[in-house]
């Protein structure tokens, strides 16, 4: 089974898989990929403790891109699988963006 992120914004969904080909990712790339998407896209962090956890990061990042943006862009929904599944440790991931919660 190659990782699917499915994304809830609300009614809408967007499902990422993937890439055909494409080799695991390590987790500590997958941080680094997150880490410099959610500078990029000048992410806030979801609670104000100061320390952002990886499932915040997820769902931070999605509501940042929007569904639109995934929609727009094949290797971006490729790239964000590939990395929420690594960092996850899972095949399978649901990120409700507007409930903020992440599930398996």
């Amino acid at each position: 089974m190659k990782p699917t992120v499915r994304l809830s914004f609300g009614p809408t969904e967007v499902i990422c898989h993937l890439p055909e080909g494409s080799a695991a990712q390590p987790p500590e790339e997958a941080r680094r990929w997150l880490d410099e998407q959610f500078v990029a896209y000048e992410c806030e962090p979801l609670r104000a403790l100061g320390k952002v956890l990886t499932r915040d990061k997820l769902i931070a990042l999605a509501d940042a891109i929007g569904p639109r943006g995934f929609e727009a862009d094949e290797k971006l929904r490729g790239d964000f699988a590939r990395a929420a599944a690594a960092v996850l440790g899972r095949e399978g991931v649901h990120i409700d963006v507007d409930a903020r919660q992440v599930s398996f």
